[in-house]
């Protein structure tokens, strides 16, 4: 029996993990929730079915809705005794990510998720990480304060990756392959791009994500963040990693090696496993989804990305070598210029126009502790939101 904390337990990726623990009762015991606090229902009916020992929130202005909605949640089930502790703030997520529960899934969105990652690791708490801003803004610092093996990543293209690799060592790999869908504009010109509206981008062909990461996926900023992730987990050079276009997104991703051989990972386009491998790591719990029906006629296809009309991913990797602190920039910039999107202050390439330019006036230097990354993460931010005014 594993304890586990949720850190983001009401969006994507926390809800499908419980869905995981329910159907395995004997494998986890849940005993902390996070989140941000936007929808306390859901919150306090997680918390009250799983009986967790403590609820932290981020919101402040969200502590009395969410005590209260606890209150009626333990009424309903007739939890009459159970009374869990509510904590609240940024640093309330991070004491509850360092409780030093066995498995921390850490599926917040964006910079923040770094102090709870590295409070985890510090833990001695696995991490199953789906929070890639953490270790893409981190780098260095989570991956010193990471013990071999403590950290799984929860990324469909990553999980994908780990599991390949257990078919070969490490100095027989010649590249990585993440694959991409292409998102909903897949074919799409450049000139085309400039008429693409808020609720396009939220169309995202195979998942349901939330607002920011669907737009990422729309740009391609995701699959950006996701190769300098792969170099980070891997330790395989930049140009050793590429990105195909696969629609379907019924192979998540691929190793080959250098015997020329290319071991692939499939499975249905959706979360479940991996998020069942990241609490599970290195083991598989029986019957988490539904494999592919090979006895169903079906075709699979494979296209390059056109990096002219989406240039996010060769930005990522010009980020990634440059390091330090130009990973934070690329990630607080894009922040803010999806935001702007959605604002109507900016149109849809001009995301990834704005994230360029704030990355080539950025001077990066190394970060050596957190405060570095925040303080690259905060003049990003202001740097572009000044832009912006002036667009």
């Amino acid at each position: 029996m594993r304890t586990v904390t949720l850190l983001g337990s009401t969006g994507s990726i926390g809800t499908q993990a419980i869905e995981v623990v329910r159907a395995h009762p004997d494998r986890f015991q849940v005993t902390a929730l996070a989140a941000g606090g936007s929808d306390p229902g859901l919150l306090a009916r997680q918390a009250a079915e799983l009986g967790v020992e403590r609820v932290a929130i981020a919101d402040e202005a969200a502590l009395t809705a969410v005590r209260e909605a606890l209150r009626t949640a333990a009424e309903e089930l007739g939890r009459t005794d159970w009374a869990p502790e509510v904590t609240v703030g940024q640093d309330a997520i991070v004491d509850v990510a360092g409780h030093g529960a066995d498995v921390v899934l850490n599926g917040i969105t964006g910079s923040i998720g770094l102090r709870p990652t590295l409070a985890a690791l510090a833990a001695g708490s696995t991490v199953a990480l789906a929070n890639k801003e953490s270790l893409i803004i981190g780098g260095p610092l989570v991956l010193a304060a990471a013990a071999p093996g403590q950290i799984v990543p929860v990324d469909s293209e990553h999980s994908a990756i780990a599991q390949c690799l257990r078919g070969g060592r490490a100095e027989e790999v010649r590249r990585l392959m993440l694959t991409a869908s292409g998102g909903p504009f897949r074919g799409w010109s450049r000139a085309d791009l400039t008429r693409v509206t808020p609720e396009q981008a939220l169309r995202h062909p195979n998942f349901a994500m939330g607002r920011v990461i669907t737009t990422n996926s729309a740009t391609l900023v995701n699959k950006g963040l996701e190769v300098i992730e792969a170099h980070l987990l891997f330790g395989v050079p930049f140009d050793a990693i590429d990105v195909v276009v696969h629609p379907q997104q019924q192979i998540h991703s691929m190793v080959e090696f250098h015997d020329g051989s290319t071991i692939a990972q499939m499975g249905p386009p959706r979360m479940l496993v991996p998020i069942a491998l990241g609490l599970s790591w290195p083991d598989r719990l029986r019957d988490v989804d539904t494999p592919c029906d090979w006895s169903a006629a079906s075709s699979w296809q494979f296209e390059p990305l056109d990096h002219e009309a989406f240039p996010a991913v060769q930005l990522a990797q010009q980020v990634g070598r440059a390091g330090g602190t130009a990973p934070a920039v690329y990630n607080a910039a894009n922040e803010e210029a999806v935001e702007a999107f959605h604002a109507g202050a900016l149109p849809f390439p001009g995301i990834v126009d704005l994230v360029a330019r704030i990355v080539d006036e950025h001077d990066a230097g190394p970060a050596l502790e957190v405060a570095d990354v925040l303080a690259a993460d905060g003049w990003a931010r202001e740097r572009a939101r000044e832009v912006l005014a002036h667009t």
